[in-house]
């Protein structure tokens, strides 16, 4: 019989049916680094989210099978550690392939049509004073004919091109920073930076990609660009953001995400000054959290443990990775 053990509850608002095999069913809320190794003793199947699976924990874990991560990133487990114990992987793709692009276009509009500004304005009685029937205090852009770089093309990076196509935008698909050759349907990822008018991320946080966009990257981006990031804060470097930000260096920025998470009062991206500007706005990575997505994501969790349980999956990490 299978041990489960569910560690982060409450990081989901779904139904999550139950396996339909022989199997005890442990969860809990939410767990802390602390707790970890003592809730997963004897466990076989770790249910997870964000919480560190390390070499040393996993090492301790000698009934561990089966590292279900109930989201796509999986940069939280250590898999060279996993494959080297014969501790599978699993994680979830394409759930998001709506809600993440539908977000980004949400960002997207409410910047490039200055909503938020006017927004203040209003609140302030601009429109009530107006001696017409409207008033320009804040420049209005179209997303159409709008040149729009993407860099990573998964199938979040492709949903939001997709939509971008649908808007009338040019999209620019960016190769890999650094890269010696640029792959056909690919942009020099320098070309994409001075090109774009609003740039979107969509890769996951590695050694390669930490901080892909620092202050050398938003100086080469158009001082009217806009930065998009849905995918993990920790690409973009928040100090050289903000900084871009408060000086004029980039027209404005929309994040769903920030390095620490949740996040401490100092991050740079926190300050009061620039929560209150309305060229930012910042949400608490919600991109992902529609109903409907996450209900996709529940069922396909089950899936997947499902899918190991039948032996559908060789042993070994990475079998599901994305």
């Amino acid at each position: 019989m299978q041990r489960i053990v569910y560690l982060e509850r409450e990081s989901i608002r779904a139904e999550v049916r139950r396996p339909a095999f022989a199997h005890e069913w442990v969860e809990y809320p939410r767990t802390t680094v602390d707790e970890l190794e003592a809730r997963l003793a004897g466990a076989t199947i770790a249910i997870v989210n964000k919480l560190p699976f390390t070499d040393g924990l996993m090492s301790r874990l000698p009934q561990l099978k089966l590292v279900a991560v109930a989201a796509t990133g999986t940069n939280n487990v250590n898999l060279d550690a996993a494959r080297r114990l014969g501790i599978a992987v699993t994680n979830i793709r394409g759930y998001a392939a709506h809600t993440v692009p539908e977000h980004v276009f949400s960002l997207l509009l409410a910047l490039s049509r200055n909503l938020l500004a006017y927004r203040q304005s209003l609140a302030a009685g601009r429109w009530q004073r107006s001696e017409q029937f409207c008033f320009f205090d804040h420049p209005i852009r179209d997303l159409h004919g709008a040149t729009l770089g993407i860099v990573g093309s998964g199938s979040l990076g492709q949903g939001v091109a997709r939509l971008a196509a649908a808007f009338g935008m040019k999209v620019l698909l960016a190769e890999r920073k650094g890269a010696a050759t640029v792959r056909p349907g690919y942009v020099d990822f320098a070309t994409v930076l001075a090109e774009a008018d609003a740039l979107s991320l969509h890769c996951p946080l590695t050694d390669a990609t930490r901080h892909l966009i620092g202050a050398a990257e938003l100086a080469a981006m158009k001082p009217t660009a806009l930065l998009i990031n849905t995918a993990r804060g920790g690409l973009v470097d928040e100090a050289a953001l903000a900084a871009a930000l408060r000086e004029g260096r980039i027209a404005g920025a929309g994040f769903d995400v920030l390095t620490a998470e949740p996040p401490t009062d100092d991050n740079p991206l926190l300050s009061p000054d620039l929560l209150a500007a309305p060229n930012f706005l910042l949400t608490p990575h919600v991109a992902w959290a529609s109903a409907p997505a996450m209900q996709a994501l529940a069922d396909q969790l089950i899936d997947n443990l499902e899918a190991f349980a039948r032996g559908d999956l060789p042993p070994g990490a990475g079998n599901r990775v994305a």
